[in-house]
C-alpha cells in the first residue's frame, strides 16, 4: 500500500470522527432545546464514542514511526 492511501486513510477517519462529534453536540443541542432527554443523552454517547476514536488516531500516529 502507497504512503498517499495510508494518509488518505488516516485524513478520512479523522474527518468522520470530527463529524461524529458535531453530530452528537447538534443532537444534545436540540434534546434540550425540546426537552427530550433521551436525545440529550444520545448527543453525549456519539460525543463521546468520537472523542475516544479521536483518542485512538492520535495514539496510533505517536506510535507511527516518522519516515
Amino acid at each position: 500500500m502507497a504512503l498517499n492511501d495510508r494518509s488518505r486513510r488516516r485524513a478520512r477517519n479523522k474527518t468522520r470522527n470530527k463529524s461524529q462529534e458535531l453530530k452528537g453536540q447538534i443532537k444534545e443541542a436540540t434534546g434540550r432545546a425540546t426537552g427530550n432527554p433521551r436525545l440529550a443523552a444520545k448527543g453525549r454517547a456519539d460525543q463521546t464514542k468520537a472523542n475516544l476514536k479521536q483518542a485512538v488516531e492520535k495514539v496510533k500516529d505517536a506510535l507511527r514511526p516518522k519516515r
